[in-house]
Formats: C-alpha cells, sequence, structure tokens
C-alpha cells in the first residue's frame, strides 16, 4: 500500500489551505452543472420539443432524486476516510477505502435494477405526458445502465478529497465533461439518434470518469487491494458509513421533494412566473454550487483534524470557512442584484418575465448570507461523523417549513413575495438552530476550550 501525507489539511494556515482544496472542488460543480446543461442544449437544438421534455422533464426529476440519495448515502465513506488519514491509521484506510468502493459497486448495480424497472411507474405517478412517455422511459433506462461507473466516479473523488487531494477529480470531470460534449454532437446531431444518443454519451461519459479514479485509487490502496476479487468490506467501517451517510441521503430526497412542491406552487402563477423561476435558478444555482464547495471543503478540514485530534484548529477552520463563504454571499448578492437586468436579459426579452424576476432578486438575493451557517456547522459536524440531528435540523428547518408555508401562507398571499419570504426566513432559523446544537455538542465531541479559540498553527 503506498499512502502519502503530502496532501494532509491537518498543518500550515487554515486560510491557504482551504482557498487551495475549496477552488477545484467549486470548479469541479460547474463543469458538472455544464456536464447536465449540455445535454438538454444538444437535444433542444437538434431533436426537437418532446425529446427535449423527455430528457429534461419527470425524467429528470426522477433521476436527480435517486441520485440524491445513493450519493448522500455513500457520502459517509468520504467522513471515514478523512477521519483516518488524519489520524495517520494507515491500517484504518486502507479497509475505510475497499469498504467505500464496494459500497460503490454495490449501489450502482442496486441503482441500475431499480431504474431500470421502476422507470415506467416512476414516470407515471409523476405524470409524465403521453406524447413523451416512451422517450422518457428510453432515456432513463439507458441512464441507468451507467450507475456503477457513476458511483465508482463519485465515491471515488469523494475518497480522493478525503485524502486532501481535490484536483484530480476535477481533471477527471473536465475530461468526462469534454467526452460527453462531443459524443452527444456526433450521436444526436450527426447520427440523429436523439433521446437514445443523449443517454449513451452520457453513459460513456461516466465510463470515462470511473476509469480514471479507479486508475488513480490504484496508487492508494495497489493493484491487488482495489481487484474485485480480493476486495473485502469491514464490517464496522460500513456500519459506520451508512450510519453517516444516511442521512445525507435521506436529506438529499427532502430537498427534492420540497423544491417539487414549490415548483407546483410556482406553477399555479401563470407560465410568465414559472419562466422568471427558471430565469432566477439558472443564475441562482451559481450561487448554490459555490456554497456547497465550501460546505464540501469543511467537511473534510474538519474530518482530517479532527481524526488528528487537533480540535483547536478543526473549529478554526469553521469560522475562517464561514468569513469566506460569507464574503462569497455578499460579493454575489450585490452583483446579482444590481446587474439583474442585464443579467435577466440573456434568458428574455418579455417585459412580465423580466418584471417578475427582478421582483424575486430583490426579495430573495440580499439573504444569502444567513444561510451560510447551516452550510458551515452542517458540513463540520458531519466531519466529525455528527449526521443525524443535522439531517433533521435541515430538514424540519429548511424543506418542512418551506413545503408547509406554500400550503398555509401562500394560498392567502398569493404574491411572488409570498413564495421567495418562505427563503430568508427557513435559512434564519435553522442556522440558529445549527448554532445552538453546535454549542451543545461541543463538550461531548471532546471541545474543551473556548468555542472558535485559535490554535498556534492558524
Amino acid at each position: 500500500m503506498e499512502i502519502t501525507h503530502r496532501n494532509s489539511l491537518t498543518e500550515g494556515v487554515i486560510w491557504k489551505q482551504l482557498l487551495r482544496f475549496f477552488f477545484p472542488i467549486m470548479l469541479g460543480t460547474l463543469f458538472q452543472q455544464l456536464y447536465n446543461t449540455v445535454d438538454t442544449v444538444v437535444i433542444g437544438q437538434y431533436a426537437g420539443t418532446n425529446a427535449l421534455a423527455a430528457v429534461g422533464g419527470s425524467a429528470s426529476q426522477i433521476i436527480n432524486l435517486l441520485i440524491g440519495f445513493f450519493v448522500g448515502l455513500s457520502s459517509g465513506a468520504t467522513v471515514i476516510v478523512s477521519q483516518f488519514f488524519g489520524a495517520q491509521n494507515d491500517s484504518g484506510l486502507y479497509k475505510a477505502v475497499q469498504t467505500a468502493m464496494a459500497l460503490a459497486l454495490f449501489t450502482g448495480a442496486l441503482m441500475t435494477a431499480l431504474g431500470i424497472a421502476l422507470s415506467p411507474w416512476l414516470l407515471a405517478l409523476m405524470r409524465t405526458p403521453a406524447e413523451t412517455m416512451q422517450e422518457s422511459i428510453l432515456y432513463m433506462r439507458i441512464y441507468f445502465l451507467a450507475m456503477i461507473p457513476f458511483m465508482i466516479y463519485n465515491v471515488g473523488a469523494g475518497v480522493l478529497r478525503a485524502l486532501g487531494d481535490s484536483r484530480r477529480p476535477l481533471h477527471f470531470l473536465i475530461m468526462a465533461c469534454l467526452t460527453n460534449v462531443l459524443l452527444d454532437l456526433v450521436f444526436v446531431a450527426v447520427f440523429r439518434l436523439g433521446v437514445a444518443g443523449v443517454a449513451v454519451a452520457t453513459a460513456l461519459a461516466q465510463v470515462v470518469s470511473a476509469v480514471l479514479i479507479w486508475r488513480c485509487l490504484l496508487h492508494v490502496v495497489g493493484k491487488r487491494g482495489m481487484s474485485i476479487r480480493h476486495m473485502r468490506i469491514d464490517p464496522n467501517i460500513l456500519s459506520h458509513t451508512l450510519q453517516i451517510g444516511f442521512p445525507s441521503g435521506l436529506q438529499a430526497v427532502m430537498y427534492s421533494l420540497s423544491n417539487m412542491i414549490i415548483t407546483a406552487t410556482i406553477n399555479g402563477f401563470g407560465t410568465t412566473t414559472v419562466a422568471a423561476w427558471v430565469s432566477l435558478g439558472k443564475v441562482d444555482g451559481m450561487f448554490w454550487m459555490i456554497n456547497n464547495a465550501y460546505g464540501a471543503s469543511v467537511m473534510t478540514f474538519v474530518g482530517q483534524n479532527y481524526g488528528a485530534r487537533k480540535l483547536e484548529r478543526a473549529e478554526r477552520s469553521i469560522l475562517v470557512c464561514g468569513g469566506l463563504s460569507v464574503s462569497t454571499a455578499w460579493l454575489f448578492s450585490f452583483v446579482f442584484y444590481t446587474f439583474a437586468p442585464v443579467i435577466f436579459s440573456l434568458f428574455t426579452k418579455d417585459p412580465e418575465v423580466m418584471e417578475n424576476a427582478l421582483r424575486m432578486v430583490h426579495s430573495l438575493t440580499p439573504w444569502y448570507f444567513l444561510f451560510v451557517p447551516v452550510e458551515m456547522f452542517s458540513g463540520a459536524l458531519r466531519g466529525m461523523g455528527d449526521t443525524l440531528i443535522p439531517t433533521l435540523l435541515t430538514a424540519l428547518g429548511i424543506c418542512v417549513f418551506r413545503s408547509a408555508w406554500m400550503f398555509l401562507v401562500v394560498p392567502g398571499w398569493h404574491e411572488i413575495e409570498g413564495i421567495t419570504l418562505s427563503y430568508p426566513i427557513s435559512w434564519s432559523i435553522t442556522s440558529i438552530a445549527f448554532f445552538v446544537y453546535y454549542l451543545s455538542r461541543r463538550r461531548k465531541l471532546g471541545f474543551t476550550f473556548p468555542p472558535f479559540s485559535s490554535p498556534k498553527d492558524a
């Protein structure tokens, strides 16, 4: 086994290491978004409206729901690996990586079976239009054939990030994205395979990323250790991984369900409001990708330092990363608020859509910073292996609160602001709940010093 601790996050200047680790993750999320957008653009340009609806409609929501759960389920492996790595426990790290990749193979196979078998039923449940039903089924079944390579890449990338390496997952994702773009154009624009061409292109791109990540992991655990024939699952590590990962998977499902409810509520406002909401989401999504990258960074940073028992450094990193994230939120809010008319002119020329979009921006974007504590404390607590209560806090404070708001408040306040106001209120409530919970858990997690004191090596 060849393990190097040169990517350790347990030494050095915190803010420099955080940014060095953060930027590849952020760029990766942007390429992931591009990865998902290319299919829609190509199919819309070359295969028509029905094909576009088949790829981007109900099928997309179902895929995101299932993938969100299983990726969340396997995310516990990142925490376990980062803690073993921080503690320089090479034997435990070896077992954790093997267990993580075995879990990736199993969950990928399970997702393939479920996706192929349940696609018609799930699409019918979503009331998919009859004219797009067959193409939606075809797209989902081909897409789900690639779930094993999909899980290998995502779990493998999580393992590398847990080892302090966020650059190579980015490089592999870029290669997969370029492969996807090229194959989309070949299969759809040249060979006119339509929905099937987009699905096959995406599946083959997943295979490329999986092969690259698997070869990279060979240098971590050795060829024999990554051989399927010799791969072993450690029952204790698997149990701990699922204990950490299941709440994260459940949280992803809750987010998806609440977003479906909000989308259904928006639909009741008419086409122009829907178009404005979609336009907002295209730009708004950029901030959430960046914010999630900060959350992934603090989770790994805290995980390594918690494993090394450098508790002051672990806690200090929450404050440092939180400061960086708040600064980013304020900058994004200022730019989005100030230049919103110019930005939305790229999406629409309809004055009514523009008016609705600007109302959404003015009532929502100034408050992005309120969500930062949720991401920071949630990521930090997960890095220390505490996932159940953070999941419940997020589910209740964000997902359940917002869903209840749609049913109880919006019918009596049928305005755009009646929807957007639910966001900053839910962020504020959940942030306060996380801060109180974190302070109550510090001593049980081993923290015996004053909150957010500066470590000597900060």
